[in-house]
């Protein structure tokens, strides 16, 4: 996983809503080169932080296994610009999730501040259709969800504690296996 535009997750309700937040640091490269001279956070990135909130939000009851992809933006209001040492708050809602997909409804804010409010839109793509295989090797995302403490904070709908899917801890382990394999030859 290589880009993130999100660094920690506060909550999480399986197929219902997801909170993360982005810390905004002047030293990240996009945010001077945007617009030399009035430093922001691009609104493009704030679309697909929130993206990368709904997309883990409407995957994870599929144990991370459906290929989910943003396929439409059908609302972006930006109220306000989001600058150097503000912390954005990504509250993702699902509206609807059906087998060919998910909408999401998704506010930002800093704050307490409305600073956007987005609707996205995910399809979940065929594998008949598509590559197989998933996007990521699912011990590589599984340890992206560790760093974004996903399994910190993620319950289903009763409360009770979501655990990392058994596939991508096996995936994890036969890795392991892999390395230390080549690491003792």
């Amino acid at each position: 996983m290589r880009w993130f535009w999100i660094d920690r997750f506060t909550e999480f309700v399986r197929d219902t809503r997801a909170t993360t937040i982005k810390n905004i640091c002047f030293g990240e490269e996009p945010i001077d080169d945007y617009l030399p001279g009035h430093p922001h956070y691009p609104h493009s990135l704030i679309i697909e932080g929130m993206a990368q909130t709904g997309g883990l939000l409407v995957s994870e009851a599929g144990g991370f296994r459906t290929k989910t992809v943003l396929a439409k933006v059908s609302k972006a209001i930006f109220h306000e610009l989001v600058i150097p040492g503000d912390q954005m708050q990504l509250k993702a809602v699902v509206q609807d999730k059906q087998p060919s997909g998910a909408i999401i409804e998704g506010t930002v804010t800093v704050n307490g501040q409305l600073r956007a409010e987005l609707e996205l839109w995910f399809a979940f793509l065929d594998e008949d259709r598509f590559a197989q295989g998933p996007l990521f090797p699912p011990e590589d995302l599984l340890r992206t969800l560790r760093i974004l403490k996903l399994f910190d904070v993620a319950v289903d709908q009763n409360g009770n504690r979501i655990h990392a899917p058994e596939h991508m801890l096996e995936a994890e382990r036969q890795a392991a296996i892999g390395f230390e394999r080549r690491r003792v030859h």
